[in-house]
């Protein structure tokens, strides 16, 4: 718990309204792929189907929902800036996953760049937290 007041104090103390604009813009771009994935379920099975090869598809199934939820709610929490940490940590793996999914099954090298730059956003502001312009900033400093 102290590491992160260090790292919320630094933040505060180097903040930028273009780092906040880039967090909200990782905000949008997670909700647009949330939608994406709710609307299209069958191109994230398609996705998803060097994963799911077990009997019946129960852990495709459970990843394709973790994904679309997980990028739907972060992206609108990520945007105002609403528990900005845990929500980039309910992202971390699905990246991850994003990233060992271009090796296992075919190459894509423009979702592998798309997954490593939005890997390396989340990295950055998981460090750096959600910045002046937040929700988390503003109800610290009502308490």
């Amino acid at each position: 718990m102290n590491n992160v007041k260090v790292l919320n104090k630094w933040a505060n103390a180097h903040t930028y309204f273009s780092v906040d604009l880039v967090r909200m813009a990782l905000g949008v771009f997670l909700f647009i792929k949330g939608v994406s994935f709710i609307t299209n379920a069958q191109y994230l099975g398609d996705l998803l189907a060097p994963i799911d090869k077990t009997e019946g598809g129960m852990y495709g199934m459970f990843i394709m929902h973790y994904v679309a939820t997980a990028h739907f709610l972060g992206g609108i929490m990520i945007v105002f800036g609403l528990l900005t940490r845990w929500a980039i940590i309910a992202q971390l793996p699905i990246l991850i996953g994003a990233v060992v999914l271009n090796f296992m099954g075919e190459m894509h090298s423009q979702n592998l760049f798309l997954s490593l730059l939005t890997l390396s956003i989340c990295l950055f502001f998981l460090v750096y937290g959600s910045g002046k312009n937040s929700a988390d900033y503003y109800f610290k400093m009502q308490e």
